[in-house]
């Protein structure tokens, strides 16, 4: 993808078709259609106090053209809640672009002016800072972000300080269930796979030719904790919601939701608690044998017969068990996990607060689409995070 085309490019036609170089010659189609996909990719770090440390995310819009002729399109975009060409612009930061982007445009209006290749392509991409820059990063809570979910980290509970719990609460502005997730009317096939052909994922329309946006829809729940490789078991593994899993071997515990779960999870969220298991104090000690008997001495001139020991004051038995939980308490602290990251996605919410204004077709500058043609117009919106908010501890 390049950085932009030409300023001022006019489409020129011979009797052989296009000669714009990214659109093949004679396009036909019997039902004209034109889809927007805009997808972001988080990248979100937070302090062990919950103070967000950089969040980012990596924007990228995918148009498709099944359009006859050459058409001229001009695509607006807003952000937050209003138009505004500066507002855009700050907030697509080093945005790159399909030459066929008229970079003239773009920087006096804003507007994404182009005449498409035709398929599906790659018209834009930019990053976005959600940190507000002007709010000082020390104030509480920093910012809040606006995340649909997020996790909380507790490390050293119990005894002896082996036990750990997650805790993951839902936003409940993100609804989940069919509502998100069905299809506008008037949507065929090549708007159902839209997304699914470049992310793998099953996509759903968000906004049809009414205009009316569905309710965004949380999905893919998933929150991995990397285990130290000194754990030698997880006991006790539970989660209020979803389902858990770690096996020996495993680097990480993977704890999955559905959505039809995470739309019941109540205000105070749902947790996922576990005990880490290291090495036993057999092995520390280094008194265990191969074939797993313990070693000590014994002297063959002992009396058979001997009295046995005088038991400890109970005094004593209390101070050994507290230096010995204390001593545990050092060694669980080494194997209590150092982050968790959470993944999911949402269809019909972008992170950055971007939205499709319009998509025109410039009538006058168009060649070839035929007297009359209303071609259906599809815009969908897609945030994912796939391991990319990170909770340290």
């Amino acid at each position: 993808m390049g950085s932009g085309g030409s300023g001022s490019l006019t489409p020129t036609l011979s009797t052989a078709g296009s000669q714009i170089p990214w659109r093949r010659n004679n396009v036909r189609h019997t039902s004209n259609e034109m889809y927007v996909d805009i997808v972001e990719t988080l990248s979100v770090t937070y302090a062990p106090s919950g103070r967000p440390l950089a969040a980012f995310a990596n924007g990228s819009i995918a148009f498709t053209s099944k359009v006859s002729g050459v058409p001229d399109l001009l695509l607006s975009l807003r952000a937050g809640s209003g138009p505004g060409a500066e507002k855009v612009k700050r907030t697509m930061e080093r945005p790159v672009f399909h030459p066929c982007v008229r970079l003239a445009r773009w920087r006096d209006h804003a507007e994404l002016s182009f005449v498409p290749p035709d398929g599906r392509f790659v018209l834009a991409g930019y990053d976005v800072d959600l940190l507000d820059p002007s709010t000082s990063p020390l104030s509480a809570k920093a910012q809040d972000l606006n995340l649909p979910a997020s996790i909380e980290i507790k490390t050293g509970s119990g005894a002896t300080g082996s036990d750990f719990e997650v805790r993951l609460t839902v936003s409940h502005r993100f609804y989940t269930g069919s509502t998100g997730a069905s299809s506008s009317s008037g949507i065929g096939s090549a708007a159902a796979s839209s997304l699914s052909n470049n992310l793998g994922a099953r996509p759903s329309t968000l906004r049809g030719n009414s205009g009316e946006a569905k309710a965004p829809a949380l999905e893919d729940l998933t929150v991995s904790i990397p285990i130290s490789s000194f754990v030698r078991n997880i006991s006790d593994l539970r989660a209020t919601k979803g389902e858990a899993h770690w096996s020996p071997g495993d680097t990480a515990i993977e704890w999955k939701i559905s959505a039809k779960e995470a739309a019941a999870i109540s205000s105070a969220g749902c947790v996922l608690r576990c005990s880490v298991v290291g090495e036993s104090e057999d092995d520390e000690m280094g008194t265990s044998l191969s074939n797993g008997m313990k070693a000590s001495t014994y002297d063959y001139d002992d009396d058979y017969q001997t009295d046995a020991p005088k038991p400890k004051s109970s005094s004593n038995n209390t101070a050994n068990n507290a230096a010995g939980d204390k001593k545990k308490t050092r060694q669980n602290a080494v194997l209590m996990p150092g982050s968790a990251s959470l993944s999911f996605g949402v269809k019909g919410w972008l992170a950055s607060g971007l939205k499709v204004d319009s998509l025109v077709i410039d009538t006058k500058r168009s060649k070839g689409l035929g007297e009359g043609v209303r071609p259906y117009k599809g815009v969908k919106y897609l945030t994912v995070s796939r391991k990319g908010i990170e909770v340290r501890c």
